[in-house]
């Protein structure tokens, strides 16, 4: 089976899964935290080289703050917890999105996570925290145009490949899919760069419910297309 190197997901439907059972939204996210555990764990089983996940977009801080607050313990509590095993099963963890609004304790577990992790090879668990598509594009193009107006690049080498190198995900190969869980048809301003060409696979579970098994189905849908068009640049063609 062909599997993707770089499979990224988007993590939704907490707050619905706890409302269809009369529990509190923390419930849902306790839940979705245990379904990230499970998943991380399963990657690198499946064959899966890169896991990006999307655990906080820069647009949920309008949520209510007893909810941002509860988001923001659990953060602290999956790095404090679930760090060692991490390092221990060889999975580095890289953390994209914009760092500069954080508070310092946010901002100084998430550093300690990739400097401990730094050197392992078995998984790269990319963490999206703070983190929009448009927002990551703006921020580069404002990098690119800053480096400009020093003269330490030409406009004329501003092209795709060294706007890709300059985002958050530098070094990181673009994900060939892309999973969204809770039945929504959208990328929600989700790796908006690098997702252009990537296969996109929607599943109506909720994301507490999500399990080894619809990740293995995922991949194997994403097999058989793989199969049917004959990889990226059949795919490509206009028909």
């Amino acid at each position: 089976m062909a599997t993707p190197a770089h499979v990224a997901i988007i993590m939704d439907g907490n707050g619905r899964w706890a409302k269809a059972r009369g529990l509190p939204r923390l419930a849902g996210h306790r839940a979705g935290v245990e379904a990230l555990r499970k998943t991380v764990r399963a990657a690198p089983e499946l064959g899966i080289s890169y896991l990006t996940v999307y655990a906080f977009s820069s647009e949920n801080w309008s949520r209510p703050k007893s909810e941002v607050s509860d988001l923001m313990g659990l953060l602290k509590l999956f790095i404090r917890r679930d760090l060692a095993e991490l390092h221990q099963n060889g999975v580095r963890v890289r953390v994209i999105g914009d760092k500069q609004g954080l508070q310092p304790d946010i901002r100084g577990l998430l550093q300690e996570a990739e400097s401990l992790t730094a050197g392992n090879e078995s998984l790269t668990l990319i963490i999206a925290f703070n983190y929009g598509g448009r927002d990551e594009i703006v921020r580069t193009a404002r990098k690119l145009a800053e480096a400009v107006a020093r003269g330490d690049m030409a406009s004329e080498a501003i092209t795709a490949e060294s706007f890709a190198a300059s985002l958050d995900t530098q070094g990181i190969p673009d994900p060939e899919l892309v999973i969204r869980t809770s039945g929504e048809l959208r990328l929600s301003n989700f790796l908006l760069w690098q997702a252009a060409y990537s296969e996109l696979v929607f599943l109506p579970c909720y994301w507490p419910d999500f399990s080894r098994e619809h990740l293995a189905d995922a991949l194997r849908d994403f097999a058989g297309r793989e199969r049917r068009f004959g990889g990226l640049a059949a795919r490509d063609v206009a028909l």
